[in-house]
């Protein structure tokens, strides 16, 4: 029974023939936005992490700039492994920067290092949408934790209270996501001024930050995208499981 339901639910088959779950297309879709998302991102970094930054500096002694340029002394910067995986985390209050950022003077790698540092300074302001989306964390990892087995359990017992649930607790992973939006583009909006205005980029250096900014925040522009698509074919499986 639970093969049918989960077959029933992907569109691969059931009650003996083959056919096709038309909401797969909303799933295929938001796989396809988030895949040109971080193509795009990669794509854009790999070309100005070749690009020397004229000032010299790395990630690093970029954000140490920025930071005390913005008046904060009490963040720690920190080099974490992998590529891409930078982050500001506001409850330690360090900045956590890449392999791929944290000893390299491309024009890229302080792009990223701006942008996190933006992040510092959102907290440092109380910047309301990060305050918000601080406080949503736990109910976002619930909802993105749960939601799936209990709409899979509703749909192989059959209980609508259940799908609903499960509706719901994914509705606050969504949720968390289009907050999340507000916070990237502000902290990559204050980057490029900083960079901008303090000179650790030239003017012929900015066009290149601005693209290197703006494809990073449109991973996150895709993968709210993917999400909403997901949550509109949650409702329309649950809206069918009803009128059967």
């Amino acid at each position: 029974m639970l093969l049918s339901y989960a077959n029933h639910f992907y569109g691969y088959g059931g009650y003996g023939r083959t056919y096709f779950d038309p909401t797969m297309l909303l799933a295929i879709l938001g796989l396809i936005l988030t895949m040109i998302a971080s193509a795009r991102v990669n794509s854009t970094f790999a070309k100005y992490n070749k690009v020397r930054c004229m000032a010299g500096m790395t990630g690093a002694e970029a954000a140490q700039r920025v930071l005390q340029s913005a008046g904060i002394y009490d963040v720690q910067i920190r080099r974490v492994s992998g590529k891409l995986t930078d982050h500001y985390d506001p409850r330690n209050k360090t900045l956590n920067l890449s392999d791929s950022t944290y000893a390299s003077n491309s024009v890229a790698a302080v792009c990223v290092a701006a942008h996190e540092c933006g992040h510092a300074i959102q907290h440092q302001k109380g910047y309301g949408p990060l305050v918000l989306r601080s406080t949503l964390v736990p109910a976002a990892n619930i909802g993105s934790q749960l939601s799936w087995p209990i709409f899979f359990a509703g749909l192989i017992f059959s209980l609508q209270p259940l799908l609903m649930a499960g509706i719901i607790l994914f509705s606050l992973a969504v949720l968390f996501q289009l907050v999340t939006l507000p916070v990237e583009f502000n902290a990559s909006s204050r980057a490029l001024k900083i960079l901008d205005t303090s000179g650790m980029l030239g003017e012929q250096e900015m066009p290149g930050a601005r693209k290197v900014l703006k494809a990073a925040a449109m991973t996150y522009v895709a993968a709210l995208a993917s999400s909403m698509l997901q949550l509109l074919r949650l409702i329309l499986i649950a809206r069918g499981r009803d009128r059967d």
